[in-house]
């Protein structure tokens, strides 16, 4: 992946399509309030994960919330994108549901992002390559291409096994290279593939009082041990952006990484689902436009740096550490509002419909 200024680590968006719902999930309009509350909440740790980049050499507590984070907010929306994705067959209407609301929003955004940058990091010659995607666009090349498979991933027997497979054979290799950020597409895919694979009554599960009993103190131990593991070990695993080799580990180390991170993020977003309302709340309408809160909120981060507003020391102190988490929620918050949304539709949410033939029927709101 094309990096510039201050890498963004992984970063994630949901997809905004329709899911069916668990038996006791509340329903506002066609839509479910438990997803648009998880992918509302989940695109503000997005937003305040990339906020602390700047602090993290600062503070062991900032890097080891920014390390558990981590640890959720991406594996959380691919595996509510690969979910939101059973009903895809590879049909004409959802190719074209495809390629209007994914292809198109990444050379969209592709383009902005190497425009803006070339004035934000004095990079005037930047090229703009949509085959190796720059910042934030990597999800949406990723989600073309995950769900573009999604016919393979639900006609194989033990296909979780198989993805798991893949995405370790894929840490073995640093020679798979950066077009399409194919490295981070086949290392996150188990995710998706789980997606795919569960049902409405597995997210009936996370009601039971026990689960809902063990998921804080779950998550207060991952933060203690990513306390611990801060001057330990490389966080960079998290970002599932880079071979074994190229992260300095013996090759061995990039399957059981796998392994082990996988097994350590499904148990957190479990316990983040779990701790994620059901019912309709303040922030639920926002749950719909968790996408332009993604994609919009890498241009703030991009002029925040130009502008050197990190340099100020008191930034990186316990009050402005709170202050930056909080203006960041509030933020990405803003950018997922219906006037925002009403703006940037243009760029998001493209309408072309003269590009396909009239005779296609019209596919239902997905979003």
């Amino acid at each position: 992946m094309r990096q510039a200024g201050k890498p963004f680590p992984a970063a994630t968006a949901g997809d905004g399509t329709a899911a069916a719902a668990p038996p006791e999930a509340v329903r506002t309009g066609q839509r479910d309030a438990f997803f648009d509350n998880a992918k509302y909440l989940a695109i503000v740790l997005v937003a305040v994960g990339h906020s602390w980049e700047p602090l993290r050499s600062d503070s062991r507590t900032v890097t080891a919330l920014y390390m558990t984070v981590y640890a959720i907010h991406m594996p959380a929306f691919i595996i509510l994108s690969g979910y939101f994705s059973r009903s895809f067959d590879a049909a004409p209407q959802r190719i074209r549901r495809l390629v209007t609301g994914v292809a198109l929003p990444y050379v969209v955004f592709e383009v902005a992002y190497t425009l803006f940058t070339r004035w934000t990091d004095n990079a005037p010659d930047r090229p703009i390559s949509l085959l190796e995607p720059l910042y934030l666009t990597w999800f949406l090349a990723a989600l073309f291409i995950w769900r573009l498979t999604t016919p393979f991933w639900r006609t194989v027997r033990r296909p979780l096994p198989l993805a798991l497979g893949v995405a370790m054979l894929a840490t073995l290799s640093p020679a798979i290279g950066e077009d399409l950020d194919l490295q981070r597409v086949l290392q996150f895919l188990p995710y998706f593939v789980l997606g795919l694979c569960l049902r409405p009554e597995h997210f009936g599960l996370l009601r039971r009082r026990e689960v809902r009993a063990l998921a804080l103190p779950v998550l207060v131990c991952a933060c203690l041990f990513a306390y611990w593991a801060v001057p330990r070990g490389n966080y960079a695993w998290l970002f599932h952006r880079d071979s074994a080799r190229e992260l300095g580990a013996a090759p061995w180390t990039g399957p059981a990484m796998t392994l082990a991170l996988f097994g350590c993020s499904v148990v957190l977003v479990t316990c983040f689902l779990t701790l994620v309302p059901n019912r309709r709340v303040w922030f639920t309408v926002l749950g719909s436009g968790t996408l332009y809160g993604y994609l919009l909120h890498g241009f703030v981060l991009q002029a925040v740096g130009h502008w050197r507003v990190w340099d100020h020391a008191w930034l990186h102190r316990p009050f402005g550490e709170i202050a930056v988490t909080v203006v960041a929620a509030t933020v990405v918050t803003a950018l997922c509002t219906p006037a925002v949304r009403r703006i940037f539709r243009v760029a998001v949410e493209p309408e072309v419909r003269w590009a396909f033939p009239a005779t296609h029927p019209r596919e239902a709101p997905t979003r």
